[in-house]
C-alpha cells in the first residue's frame, strides 16, 4: 500500500472526487428528511432547521476529532509508519466514544431548558426537544462512522467511502418514507420518524463501512489487532492536536443555532424559508468540503515526507479545481432557483421569498470554494489552535453581525443571510495570510 502521496491535480481529484460523494450522501439525507417533513407542513419544516442544526452541534465536535486524527494519521503515512497508523485509529476510536456519551448526557440534562427559553413558539420547542432526545442516540454511530474517514483518507483509501454512505443513503430514503407516513407496514410516527430512520441509516452505513474495511484486509496493514492496551501517550496526541478543532467547530455550529434562533423569532415562514437555506447550501458546499479535506491531509502528508516548500504550490492547485466547481454551483443556483425550491412543495409565496436569499447563498458558495481550502492547510499544517483563534474571532464578527441585523434592526432575513460573507472572508484573511507568512514550517506533530 502507497502511503506517499504527491501533488499532481491527478492526485488530488483522484482523493477529492470520492470523498465528495461520500460527502453528497450525507446531504441528500438532510434533504430527504426535509422534503418528507414539508409533507406534514410548514412548522415541522421549521422545526426541522433547529433540531438540525442542534444534532449538528454534535456532530461536527466528531468532525473536528476526525480532521484532528485525519492530520496525524496522514503525517505517519507520510513518514510510513503503518503501525503507528492503527494506534492512532484504535485510540481515536474510544476518545470519540467517550465524547459521544458526554454529548448525549449534555442533551438530556440541559437541552429542554435552553431549547424553551430560546424558542418562542412552544409547539416548535416541544418537537424540537421530543426529536432531538430520540435523535442524539446516533452520535455515537456517527462518530465511529468519521472515524472510519480519518482511516480511509488519511491513508489515500477514499474510493472505500461510498460503500458506506451508499447503504446509509438508501435505508435513510426508505425508512423516512416508511415511518414518517406510516408505509412498508412500519408504524406512522409523523416528525419523530425522520429520527429514527436517520440512526438505523447510520447504523447500516457504519456496519457496511467496517465489513468493507476487514474484507479488502485493510485492519492487517495497520496491526489493528495488536492495539490490545491504552497508550495515554496517544490519547494526549490526538486530544492535543484535535481539541482546538473540537471546539472550532463547536463555537461555529453554536453561532449557527444562534442564527437560526433569531431567524425564529420572524416568524415560521422565515425559519422554513433558512432551513431550505441550509439544505441547498450544504448541498451546494460537497465539493468545497471535499477539496477542504484533500487539502488537509496533502498538506500534512508532504510536510511528513519533508515536502515543506511544495506547500503553496499545492494549496494554489486544489484552490482552483474547487473555485471552478464552486462557480458552477453558484450559477446553477442562479439559473434555476425555483427548481430547487419546489421540492419542498410550499407554494409559489414561499419560493418568490426565498429566491433572494438563494441569490445571496450562491455568493457565499463560491467564498466558501477558496476559504475552506486555505483554512484546512492550516489544520494540515498541524497548528489546530491557529484553527482555533481564526474560527474564534470569525464567530465573534459573524454573530455580532447577525445580531444587529436581525433583532437589533429586525431587517428581512436577506440580510441575515448575508453574514455567511462575513463569515468566509473573514475565514479566508486569517487563514491566508498565515500560511503564506510561512511560520507554521518546523511544526512537529
Amino acid at each position: 500500500m502507497e502511503l506517499k502521496l504527491q501533488t499532481g491535480y491527478k492526485q488530488i481529484l483522484g482523493m477529492a472526487l470520492p470523498i465528495s460523494l461520500a460527502i453528497f450522501v450525507p446531504q441528500i439525507n438532510f434533504i430527504t428528511n426535509n422534503v418528507f417533513l414539508s409533507g406534514l407542513g410548514e412548522k415541522e419544516l421549521a422545526s426541522a432547521g433547529i433540531t438540525g442544526v442542534y444534532y449538528l452541534i454534535f456532530a461536527v465536535i466528531g468532525n473536528g476529532l476526525n480532521n484532528g486524527l485525519q492530520a496525524l494519521i496522514a503525517r505517519r503515512a507520510g513518514q510510513n509508519l503503518p503501525k503507528e497508523i492503527g494506534r492512532l485509529f484504535f485510540h481515536g476510536v474510544w476518545i470519540a466514544l467517550g465524547i459521544a456519551a458526554l454529548g448525549i448526557a449534555i442533551t438530556y440534562i440541559f437541552a429542554p431548558t435552553i431549547l424553551r427559553a430560546t424558542i418562542h413558539d412552544p409547539e416548535i420547542a416541544t418537537q424540537v426537544i421530543n426529536f432531538s432526545m430520540i435523535r442524539i442516540w446516533g452520535l455515537p454511530l456517527l462518530y465511529l462512522y468519521v472515524m472510519r474517514n480519518a482511516l480511509l483518507v488519511g491513508t489515500n483509501q477514499t474510493r472505500f467511502l461510498v460503500w458506506g454512505t451508499l447503504a446509509e443513503a438508501v435505508t435513510n430514503i426508505v425508512l423516512d418514507y416508511g415511518f414518517i407516513y406510516g408505509h412498508f407496514g412500519l408504524p406512522a410516527l409523523g416528525f419523530n420518524g425522520a429520527a429514527y430512520a436517520s440512526i438505523i441509516a447510520e447504523a447500516t452505513g457504519l456496519l457496511v463501512i467496517y465489513a468493507v474495511i476487514h474484507i479488502k484486509g485493510i485492519h492487517k496493514s495497520f496491526a489493528f489487532l495488536e492495539q490490545a492496551h491504552f497508550d495515554f501517550s496517544v490519547v494526549k496526541l490526538i486530544l492535543v492536536q484535535s481539541s482546538p478543532l473540537i471546539l472550532q467547530y463547536a463555537i461555529s455550529i453554536m453561532s449557527w443555532e444562534f442564527f437560526y434562533i433569531l431567524i425564529e423569532h420572524h416568524g415560521a415562514e422565515s425559519l422554513a424559508i433558512s432551513n431550505t437555506m441550509r439544505n441547498i447550501f450544504g448541498l451546494s458546499g460537497i465539493f468545497a468540503w471535499a477539496f477542504a479535506s484533500t487539502t488537509n491531509t496533502m498538506v500534512s502528508n508532504i510536510i511528513g515526507q519533508g515536502r515543506q516548500d511544495e506547500v503553496m504550490g499545492l494549496i494554489w492547485r486544489i484552490v482552483k479545481i474547487s473555485c471552478l466547481f464552486s462557480v458552477v454551483i453558484s450559477v446553477a443556483l442562479n439559473v434555476w432557483p425555483t427548481f430547487f425550491l419546489s421540492f419542498y412543495g410550499q407554494g409559489d409565496g414561499f419560493i418568490a421569498h426565498a429566491i433572494p436569499v438563494v441569490r445571496i447563498v450562491s455568493v457565499a458558495v463560491i467564498m466558501m470554494g477558496f476559504s475552506t481550502v486555505w483554512l484546512n492547510a492550516v489544520t494540515g499544517s498541524g497548528n489546530t489552535v491557529v484553527n482555533l483563534t481564526i474560527e474564534f474571532i470569525t464567530i465573534i464578527l459573524y454573530c455580532a453581525y447577525v445580531y444587529v441585523t436581525l433583532e437589533y434592526l429586525n431587517l428581512p432575513i436577506t440580510w441575515g443571510w448575508a453574514s455567511e460573507w462575513v463569515y468566509w472572508i473573514s475565514l479566508f484573511t486569517m487563514s491566508f495570510f498565515y500560511i503564506r507568512s510561512g511560520r507554521w514550517k518546523g511544526k512537529k506533530i
